[in-house]
């Protein structure tokens, strides 16, 4: 992106360099505002803004009842057809809730109830994941604070049984929903979770998203602390990303066994 700031260094004023021009990192735009310690008559100092965003549009809510790929299908949650599969999937499994802000849950009741009342929410917006090779359903996934009109929208609720672990078909339902998420319009395509929770954190990297610090004493969940660790994906980066988890997700990439012959982690590295 071109450089709009003045072609000629500014010079010095009553003594004192420029530091609000110097300071503006490439890209930027430079917008005249008082300076404080400037005298009447004197010129003002350019301040840093962020470069003009002219042509975006807030991008449309979470809404297609299905997203398709080869491994997976994400279909809108609906209890009547996934609370009974996923429950048993889950069941003597309770340490898959560790870092859950729910369960684990008593019952299969008990679990239809919460379903029920997450499948009419517009924000999270649920997914479930049924595998395309006929294991059924799997796990959940979902959109949530869902920000349209800065085009940032989270990944998370990101609940995956022990069968379903380590599978493409959960691989291809994130890079599925990462997807939709920048075709749609969005800028910013978000992933959180406990930063105590390591698999979620190489997940995030090892899907590309970049690392961008922990919030201390974020949240209360089951009565206990939890820091959180924030990692993003910003439109810019997809293009590059997308080609990786193509060339992962491709048939060719794994051997007789399933298993895979290049990592993704080395795929979408810098």
């Amino acid at each position: 992106m071109p450089d709009d700031s003045p072609s000629n260094p500014r010079q010095p004023v009553d003594g004192r360099s420029d530091v609000s021009a110097s300071l503006a990192p490439p890209g930027s735009h430079a917008a005249v505002v008082a300076d404080p310690g400037t005298k009447a008559g004197q010129r003002q100092a350019p301040r840093p803004v962020g470069p003009a965003v002219p042509d975006f549009t807030p991008p449309p809510a979470p809404g297609p009842a299905m997203i398709e790929g080869r491994y997976v299908q994400l279909e809108r949650l609906d209890p009547d057809r996934h609370a009974d599969g996923l429950f048993a999937a889950n069941q003597g499994h309770d340490w898959v809730w560790d870092y859950m802000g729910y369960g684990p849950f008593a019952d299969l009741d008990a679990y239809r109830g919460w379903q029920a009342e997450m499948a009419v929410r517009q924000d999270p917006f649920l997914y479930a994941l049924r595998e395309r090779s006929g294991n059924g359903i799997g796990g959940l996934a979902a959109f949530l604070r869902i920000d349209r009109a800065n085009g940032v929208i989270e990944i998370g609720h990101i609940q995956i049984s022990p069968a379903m672990q380590r599978t493409p078909a959960v691989t291809e339902a994130i890079s599925l929903m990462i997807g939709w998420a920048f075709d749609a319009g969005y800028r910013r395509v978000e992933w959180k979770c406990d930063a105590l929770n390591a698999p979620s954190r190489r997940a995030a990297l090892r899907y590309g998203f970049t690392y961008e610090g922990v919030f201390r004493q974020h949240m209360v969940t089951k009565g206990r602390n939890r820091d959180t660790a924030w990692f993003a994906i910003i439109n810019h980066d997809w293009p590059r990303l997308a080609r990786a988890h193509q060339a992962w997700l491709h048939p060719g990439n794994f051997d007789a066994q399933g298993r895979q012959r290049q990592s993704l982690a080395v795929l979408t590295g810098p």
